[in-house]
C-alpha cells in the first residue's frame, strides 16, 4: 500500500484537507479541458492527483459534481478577494463564472444542460455546484459587506442573491443573449445599487 493510501486510510472520516481538494480540482480541470466532460471520472482524477477516492467522494457526490466544480475553479488567487469590497469580490467571482461558461467546454456543458432531464445527475450537479455553491459564496461576501456597513440590509437576502446569479444562468440556459465579463459587471452593479447606502 502506498504512503498516500495509508494516509487516506488513517484520515478516513475526517474533513479532507484544503491541499487535497485543490489537487483534485486541478487534476479534474486538466482532464476536463483536455479530454472533455465524458472522460472525467473519479478514478482518473484520483490517479492524476494522488488523492484517494474516499477523499474525493467526501467533497463531491459523483464525477458530474466534480466536473462542474472544476469548470468553475476561480482563476484569481484567493488573497486578491480577501478584504475586497462587495462589488470587487462579486465582480471577480462573476467574471470567473462567465469566463468558464464561455469556454469551449463550458459551451458544451451548457448545450448538454439545455437538453438534460431536470432530475438527471448532470442537472443536479449543475444546480449544486454552479448555482448553489456560487450563491453560498455570494452570501458570505454580502454578509461581510453588511458587517462592515458597506451595504444596507436588503429587504430579502435570498431575493438579492437571485438578482445577482439568476441573470447569468438565465442567459446560459435560454441563450437569447451572450454572457461576458461586461455583462457580469453590469449585473453586480445593478443588484448592489438596491442596497447602496447612497441610494437609501
Amino acid at each position: 500500500m502506498s504512503q498516500d493510501a495509508n494516509t487516506e486510510s488513517k484520515n478516513r472520516g475526517r474533513p479532507p484537507s484544503a491541499a487535497a481538494r485543490k489537487r483534485a480540482l486541478e487534476a479534474a480541470h486538466a482532464i476536463l479541458m483536455a479530454e472533455g466532460f465524458g472522460r472525467l471520472t473519479i478514478e482518473a482524477v484520483a490517479a492524476r492527483s494522488g488523492v484517494g477516492k474516499p477523499t474525493i467522494y467526501r467533497n463531491w457526490a459523483n464525477a458530474q459534481e466534480l466536473a462542474m466544480a472544476a469548470l468553475l475553479v476561480n482563476p484569481l488567487p484567493q488573497a486578491e478577494a480577501e478584504g475586497a469590497t462587495a462589488e470587487a469580490a462579486l465582480g471577480a467571482q462573476m467574471r470567473g463564472m462567465v469566463t468558464a461558461f464561455a469556454s469551449t467546454r463550458g459551451r458544451q456543458i451548457t448545450m448538454a444542460l439545455a437538453a438534460a432531464d431536470p432530475e438527471s445527475e448532470f442537472t443536479k450537479a449543475f444546480r449544486n455546484q454552479a448555482i448553489l455553491s456560487s450563491r453560498n459564496a455570494g452570501r458570505i461576501i454580502l454578509e461581510q459587506a453588511l458587517a462592515r456597513g458597506e451595504i444596507i440590509p436588503p429587504v430579502d437576502l435570498e431575493v438579492l442573491l437571485d438578482m445577482i446569479y439568476g441573470p447569468v444562468f438565465f442567459r446560459l440556459l435560454v441563450g437569447h443573449r451572450p454572457v461576458s465579463p461586461e455583462f457580469g459587471d453590469a449585473v453586480v452593479k445593478t443588484a448592489l445599487r438596491a442596497v447602496s447606502p447612497r441610494e437609501a
